[in-house]
């Protein structure tokens, strides 16, 4: 039983990775409407995308330390636990670079001559 339980665990698990997988592309997409907007950026449509996608993104994380929790405390699964909380950090760090990554891409298109802005997007799509 144990064995099911831990299967299902992980098998949703990995469906609340195909949930950030569409959060990312939502976000990227929302993103480009509204670089697409400028130079009457449209922040507060592009605002509002973000503060949804935050609340997805908080929510799959929440759920993702609860299966965290039972994976270690409640099925002896402490390998599978923190390789859970490995990845849940590599996850938030990808959030960071993407944030970092926009605006990154907005200086570029504020400010199109300018190769340090140019160079930090290069940098940052390589982490």
């Amino acid at each position: 039983m144990t064995d099911e339980v831990v299967r299902a665990l992980l098998q949703r698990f990995y469906a609340l990775q195909g949930e950030r997988v569409e959060a990312y592309r939502l976000l990227e997409e929302g993103h480009r409407a509204y670089l697409s907007s400028a130079p009457r950026y449209d922040f507060p449509r592009y605002r509002q995308l973000v503060h949804e996608l935050t609340l997805a993104f908080s929510g799959i994380s929440r759920e993702v330390l609860q299966l965290q929790g039972q994976l270690r405390d409640q099925h002896g699964r402490p390998e599978l636990a923190q390789h859970l909380a490995r990845l849940q950090e590599r996850e938030q760090e990808k959030l960071q670079l993407t944030a970092q990554l926009q605006l990154a891409r907005q200086r570029v298109q504020d400010e199109p001559g300018v190769d340090a802005h140019q160079q930090e997007v290069r940098e940052l799509k390589h982490k």
